[in-house]
């Protein structure tokens, strides 16, 4: 039999031996940003780069009250909004290395993780919205959110970031020749370059956070972007030309980090998707709402809307789309374009 003091030794290394293990288990949970807080509530943290009256903004509060609700309290997702926790890239990276837990990004900087996320950044993929959207909500769509685990990146949904369209300083884009000789900020993605060399444009790629400054100091000529985008960040004064040739349609997409999602027990993950799932609807009302309000808040503000014949663009880009022929995203732009 065991006398006392070796029992006293063994139960002590034991209580040793656990406060260790749960020290160390807590590290991991900090270090990968899935925390918890006294009352043992799961606590995560999203970081994105847009402002708080961004229409996109507001589908994640919703998903945080959503996710509250149907956890009854015990999961609380904390948003950091305005680039508080680094741009796109530097977000998308820290869910790779688990220190952050979610980040909203556009679907053009996801390509440099996800080759396949490049089919967004070609121009006139998608015939109208409605035809997005079936593409979204398709096998199609599920497929390219799955494509980033490899990576350490789940997809959870799409947000509506609508379409892109030029605006410029001095003279509005009303074909593609009037982008002859203009640099045009575009997002650090080799898709959303080619796109612009194709219409004859000179693409420069500047940090969002930049855009204004680039654009009063006349570093660019122009950008392109979304209706809300471009009047929520007041780039309306100083490009005083808005011109919806509608190029491309970039949805923006929500992202989980690969390490902190498996860590999560099973009941909670379907609380986080439902949440998100439910956000991405609420957000697409939102946006269409948004879009419509910041169109004439811009017009009020004296902004020239132009709407030229895009035709004369699709017809521009035909070559790009050709190029694609016999490669993954060839095939991928095939099937988008066959779905009804």
């Amino acid at each position: 039999m065991l006398d006392r003091k070796a029992v006293s030794c063994f139960v002590g290394g034991i209580f040793v031996g656990l406060l260790l293990a749960t020290a160390a288990f807590a590290m991991v949970v900090r270090q990968q940003n899935l925390t918890r807080s006294s009352s043992g509530r799961i606590v995560l943290k999203l970081g994105h780069g847009l402002d708080q009256n961004h229409p996109v903004h507001a589908g994640m509060v919703y998903m945080a009250e959503r996710l509250w609700e149907k956890s009854a309290g015990t999961v609380e997702l904390q948003i950091f909004p305005n680039g508080q926790l680094g741009s796109e890239t530097e977000c998308i990276e820290q869910l790779q290395r688990g220190a952050l837990a979610m980040t909203k990004t556009s679907a053009s900087p996801m390509e440099s993780f996800v080759p396949e996320m490049a089919v967004f950044g070609i121009p006139y993929v998608f015939r109208d919205e409605d035809h997005c959207w079936r593409v979204l909500e398709s096998e199609i769509g599920r497929g390219l959110l799955d494509a980033g685990q490899s990576v350490g990146l789940y997809g959870l949904c799409y947000y509506d970031a609508g379409s892109r369209s030029f605006y410029t300083i001095d003279r509005p884009i009303l074909e593609p020749d009037d982008l002859r000789g203009l640099k045009i900020r575009v997002q650090q993605s080799k898709t959303s370059m080619d796109m612009v060399e194709a219409l004859g444009g000179s693409p420069t790629p500047i940090p969002w956070g930049e855009l204004y400054t680039a654009l009063q100091q006349r570093m660019v000529d122009g950008a392109e972007n979304n209706p809300p985008s471009f009047y929520s960040n007041r780039h309306f004064e100083v490009c005083r030309h808005l011109s919806l040739d509608e190029h491309t349609v970039v949805p923006d997409i929500l992202v989980i980090s690969q390490r902190i999602w498996e860590q999560l027990p099973p009941h909670v993950q379907v609380w986080v998707q439902e949440a998100a799932d439910e956000s991405s609807v609420y957000q697409r009302r939102l946006w269409r709402e948004g879009t419509e309000q910041a169109l004439a808040a811009v017009q009020r503000e004296g902004v020239t809307i132009h709407r030229p014949d895009r035709q004369l663009f699709i017809e521009r880009v035909r070559p790009m789309h050709e190029s694609y022929a016999g490669t993954p995203i060839g095939d991928l732009l095939a099937r988008i374009q066959e779905m009804e």
